[in-house]
């Protein structure tokens, strides 16, 4: 009888170390995929400004059959709870979590998943597998214990001691362990090179994204297979000329149309920068997502067609040529580089006339925006197709006027080609040891909550406390990503991937992250100066109890204009005026009429917080900057 108690306790045992095994194996496999995170290397697409921000599930792992203790004790009964071993380390650590609800933990243990997320959970199954190897190496010395005492309660009570739960103590210090080992894997220094992002704009069909997928290319960013693949899809679809740009446009709807509709983000280097490249649509009826991906922006790239008829469908009253590069001027954009696109269509033939006569009409334009030419705004002719005058300069056989023209430094560009350019662009005004700001572009789940944004002022650093406005939430930086590297800290300039210890629904688009020593504001009331560019025909004129959209880093939010303070003639003069109209600048207070808190600074305190744009009905009214931050909420204004 003996021998047969000692034989059925030890397949008891063996079922229990076998359960313990399957979870172990699933945790190190989960743990595995949670240490590899990063950006995708290629091109992903920025959120819709106009669609709400939803939180990407995290990917699952391969399915894995995960026996729970009913499948191992073999028993057929349906009730659960009779199959359950109570001493089972696993077993007791899911009830704590559950709180005594057995009906609960038994739940939780059909979805391992979720359960391994829990630090408690990987302490008992650690426990488990030390224990399991210290058993089989002692197992010839159990069984001359279980002869020698022939007692059950001897056997039970070292069964016990073995399996009892973990201490808080003991949890603390693994949790702290396996913190310390994730962050402190492959952390590198933030790359000394300048980071620049560049947006590409201009109006619906001049090759902007042809020309940000032949970058890509030129740059060695997409191999040649890609681009086979590419060329055969366009084919297909009797798009010859679009293979290039389906690098940036992924989705279908896109390519079907030939039209962009979200921002397309992609990344390359060059020997003495780093480029974030921002594909925005070109379409008038996304000129929010332009708003958003502009608003991340260093650099405008204004993409002309040089082909007859093209640049005139973009440049007259209602083009986006017009409207995108007033956009870019007020959303923060320093420098402007137009890019003269399809110099090599048969209409152009990299004509020189044609070229000056695009420059020519741009020109006045462009300084009527606010842009200083000699100062702000270079000029270069190329082909997005051929990839002539990107990288490698255009041959004198084809185009012989180009060398003569930048060698003379006309037109403020003294460079050869496209990239040249880019690299002959320093941007001024990245305060590193400012407070830090970092408007919230986008965030998902991935094994923890993962913010997007871009660092406008201050230095992110792995490890910083750090405070949610406007809900003044704190929380910890656990991890930071450029690109697909994590690294050390972060400067201005830089699109990060943050990884925080919250929950996803912590964060909006439009949140700020900051120092808790120094929160960002969330005014219900500011006050704005603007300038009137274009009031709607039927809306013409600008009072008090105006509603419009505004546009303030990477939020938009419903205003009304409270009170129009004063409107200022040519000369800087303020009149006291109940009315303004287009082309007029003003001075107004704005109250938000939205349940919606907004972050927003004064201008001169911090730019890239400041600057606003207003619209209505789809159309850009106003441009301007925020200039005092009202305590008082005025009553709305009557209509």
């Amino acid at each position: 009888m003996l021998c047969l108690y000692v034989a059925q306790t030890l397949i008891l045992n063996l079922q229990t170390y076998i359960l313990t095994f399957v979870f172990h194996d699933l945790a190190v496999s989960l743990s595995g995929v949670a240490k590899t995170v990063g950006l995708p290397k290629a091109a992903v697409k920025l959120p819709s400004a106009a669609s709400p921000v939803a939180a990407a599930p995290p990917t699952p792992p391969p399915a894995t059959i995960v026996p729970t203790p009913a499948d191992v004790s073999g028993d057929t009964n349906d009730d659960d709870e009779e199959d359950i071993d109570e001493n089972d380390p696993l077993w007791k650590v899911t009830l704590q979590l559950a709180k005594g609800d057995r009906a609960e933990a038994i739940k939780m243990l059909e979805d391992p998943d979720a359960l391994m997320a829990f630090p408690e959970v990987a302490l008992a199954l650690a426990e488990a597998e030390k224990e399991s190897e210290e058993w089989e190496s002692s197992a010839p010395v159990v069984d001359a214990a279980v002869e020698s005492a022939g007692s059950e309660d001897k056997v039970m009570e070292d069964t016990q001691k073995k399996t009892a739960a973990p201490t808080v103590e003991a949890i603390a210090k693994v949790t702290s362990e396996v913190a310390e080992e994730v962050d402190s894997g492959d952390v590198k220094e933030c790359d000394p090179r300048e980071h620049m992002n560049l947006v590409f704009i201009g109006h619906v069909d001049a090759g902007k994204s042809t020309l940000s997928g032949s970058i890509l290319y030129i740059q060695g960013m997409v191999d040649s297979r890609t681009i086979e693949k590419f060329e055969r899809e366009a084919k297909q679809r009797n798009r010859d000329s679009w293979f290039l740009a389906f690098i940036m446009d992924t989705s279908e709807e896109e390519r079907a149309k030939g039209k962009t509709v979200e921002v397309g983000r992609a990344f390359f280097v060059t020997d003495k920068n780093r480029y974030t490249i921002l594909d925005a649509p070109g379409h008038k009826n996304y000129v929010p997502n332009m708003i958003s991906g502009a608003a991340q922006a260093d650099v405008g790239v204004l993409v002309i067609s040089a082909r007859k008829g093209e640049f005139e469908t973009g440049f007259e009253k209602g083009g986006q040529t017009r409207e995108h590069a007033l956009l870019a001027k007020t959303l923060g954009i320093q420098y402007l580089v137009v890019v003269v696109n399809k110099m090599d269509d048969p209409t152009v033939a990299w004509s020189q006339e044609r070229y000056e006569e695009c420059v020519g009409k741009l020109k006045p334009f462009l300084k009527s925006c606010g842009y200083v030419i000699k100062r702000d705004v270079k000029f270069v002719p190329i082909s997005g197709l051929t990839g002539a005058n990107i990288k490698v300069e255009v041959s004198a056989a084809v185009c012989p006027w180009w060398k003569e023209m930048y060698s003379a430094d006309q037109h403020n560009t003294s460079t050869g080609t496209l990239m040249e350019a880019f690299d002959s662009l320093a941007i001024e005004g990245r305060n590193a040891a400012a407070p830090l700001r970092i408007p919230v572009l986008d965030r998902y789940f991935e094994r923890g909550t993962v913010v997007l944004g871009k660092v406008e002022s201050g230095t992110l650093t792995m490890g910083d406390e750090l405070a949610i406005a406007p809900t003044k939430k704190t929380v910890k930086c656990d991890a930071i990503y450029i690109g697909d590297e994590k690294v050390r800290s972060a400067k201005p300039g830089e699109n990060v991937m943050i990884k925080l210890n919250c929950q996803v629904e912590d964060f909006q688009k439009g949140y700020v992250l900051c120092h808790k020593a120094s929160i960002c504001p969330t005014p219900r009331c500011f006050s704005v100066q603007l300038f009137l560019v274009d009031m709607l025909e039927h809306r013409p004129i600008f009072s008090s109890g105006y509603e419009a959209v505004l546009h303030v880093h990477t939020l938009e939010i419903e205003v009304q204009v409270a009170e129009l303070i004063c409107v200022m003639d040519p000369t800087g003069k303020k009149m006291k005026r109940p009315f303004a109209r287009t082309g007029q600048q003003c001075v107004a207070k704005m109250r938000i009429t939205s349940d919606l808190n907004t972050c927003l600074e004064k201008f001169d305190d911090f730019p890239a917080l400041g600057r606003v744009t207003l619209r209505d009905e789809g159309k850009t009214i106003a441009i301007g900057k925020v200039v005092g931050i009202n305590k008082d909420l005025p009553p709305l204004a009557k209509k």
